[in-house]
């Protein structure tokens, strides 16, 4: 067993791939460079891939990325240093009580790592960097807090920061003294328009996909894939795309091909805040005409069954912490929160592994959603005392076992340890064999043999399917850039085919 897995082929590639819808570019003339900042996009307002900003900076004769940063708040200011090979990042945002919270990061160009500079634990948004020396910074920056300050939003602070050597400045270590400093009108401008005229002035190729959802092989070669924006598209054996369905209002998630692989039903992204229902469409896979929708009675995962007919999933009311998932299952599950009022179940509020048969017959077109009546409460999800178990992809063995995975609540968010693949059987609530880590699974599948398990920090992990064990780790590159893989299938002995967060498919396998 060797430890890689080989990227074999890229869709979807093209130049500036990395940062999605460009917010802010900064040229630097003399290095021939542009630094581009990318949209801060919270998944389509759903968090299961985190919420970060992109920093790309490019070779402007190449189009080549030099460096990658993923910033925890919007982007709003870029510098590049006159002399060394640092690029400065000012970002930040609103908190939604009082703060206006943020960094000042350093970016350096050759090693690619990032340094956070201020020293509290909120930090402050940045909205303006100036380079006035080798050695002097200028800061603009919104105030701490917007309490009973009503010009909070429209001024600001500004300072000078000195430090003699920026390439050895500490983490942390930009204090609010350094940061004290006169207040003045900060007018927050939007410079879209300005960053995407940079971009096309230097390829018109540029496209803004993001979070590939779903991504499936058909028979002939073709691959289809759903992401944010986009409905469904088809590409070629040949690499060349050959149609695609875009959607303004949000795109697709889930994926079911037919099994003459003449259609496909899509589950369609429906923001939390919007007063509408959850729509499921079914396109064709000639042309991506639409040729069908229903409308569930509420949020639910469209799911493959064993017997390869589509399933809607109840996905409950807690967002993705209740929307379990799981492939080919001879049943419909799901997570069902259960109260003990007229029920002899023990536990108010507590979560169970629900099931339902899915009744279709192989001439069923629709998916059909199971019915109150007809659900079973198979066993308690969390198999560990005292531990609440938040839901994840899942797919369903040959043998008839569940492998899924999730993460366990804690109010201060994700611990160590606290993200977790499980195999279990389904009437039992102890699992066969547990794999723990501290980054979130976005999704999962497997073979005969294998597990293939990938993370919102860019990593796939291969486990034995008997044991759970270890066989393989690695963080995903694209062309020496790290991509975070978002969508799993595997379509082989040995093939898998992958989804990323920047939009591009990739068709790998095991050597």
């Amino acid at each position: 067993m060797t430890d890689s897995f080989r990227i074999d082929r890229v869709l979807g590639d093209r130049p500036f791939a990395e940062v999605g819808d460009p917010v802010l570019a900064v040229h630097d003339v003399s290095r021939g460079l542009l630094a581009v900042a990318g949209a801060y996009v919270p998944v389509a307002g759903i968090h299961e891939f985190g919420r970060t900003a992109p920093v790309g900076v490019y070779g402007t004769g190449d189009l080549v990325c030099r460096a990658l940063l993923q910033a925890y708040h919007p982007v709003h200011a870029m510098a590049f240093h006159p002399g060394l090979p640092l690029l400065a990042v000012g970002t930040g945002d609103y908190d939604g009580g009082y703060f206006f919270e943020g960094e000042l990061l350093l970016l350096d160009l050759e090693t690619g790592g990032a340094t956070s500079l201020i020293t509290h634990g909120l930090g402050r948004q940045v909205l303006g960097l100036e380079w006035i020396s080798d050695q002097e910074l200028r800061v603009l920056m919104a105030p701490p807090d917007d309490w009973q300050d009503e010009d909070a939003w429209s001024e600001g602070h500004v300072a000078v920061v000195h430090r003699p050597d920026w390439r050895a400045v500490p983490a942390q270590s930009v204090t609010h003294d350094d940061l004290s400093g006169p207040r003045v009108a900060a007018p927050r401008s939007d410079r879209r328009e300005d960053a995407r005229r940079a971009v096309s002035g230097l390829s018109a190729d540029w496209d803004p996909r993001r979070n590939v959802r779903a991504v499936e092989e058909l028979s002939d070669g073709r691959i289809v894939a759903t992401l944010d924006g986009v409905q469904l598209e088809s590409w070629l054996p040949s690499g060349r795309r050959q149609w695609i369905v875009r959607d303004d209002d949000g795109g697709g998630r889930d994926m079911v091909v037919a099994a003459d692989e003449r259609s496909a039903w899509v589950g369609l992204i429906r923001l939390p805040w919007e007063d509408r229902a959850q729509a499921v469409v079914r396109l064709a896979l000639q042309d991506g005409s639409q040729l069908d929708l229903l409308t569930p009675a509420g949020a639910v995962s469209l799911v493959r069954c064993a017997d390869g007919l589509p399933a809607l999933a109840p996905a409950g009311q807690n967002g993705e912490r209740s929307r379990l998932r799981i492939r080919r299952g001879s049943r419909i599950y799901f997570l069902e929160a259960v109260s003990t009022e007229g029920r002899r179940r023990p536990g108010r509020g507590e979560a169970w592994l629900a099931a339902a048969d899915p009744g279709g017959t192989p001439a069923a077109e629709r998916p059909r959603e199971p019915r109150a009546a007809e659900v079973d409460l198979v066993s308690l999800y969390s198999g560990e005392p005292g531990e609440t178990h938040f839901a994840g992809p899942g797919v369903q063995t040959a043998d008839g076992d569940l492998i899924h995975a999730g993460t366990v609540h804690h109010g201060h968010g994700l611990q160590p340890g606290g993200s977790f693949v499980v195999r279990r059987t389904v009437t039992v609530e102890e699992p066969t064999w547990v794999f723990r880590t501290d980054r979130t699974a976005t999704d999962l599948d497997h073979d005969t043999e294998s597990v293939y398990v990938t993370y919102d920090d860019g990593e796939v992990v291969e486990l034995g399917l008997r044991d759970g064990k270890v066989r393989r780790r690695q963080h995903l590159a694209v062309a020496g850039v790290a991509v975070v893989a978002t969508a799993l299938t595997v379509t082989g002995p040995g093939r898998l085919l992958i989804g990323t967060s920047d939009g591009r498919l990739l068709d790998c396998s095991t050597v």
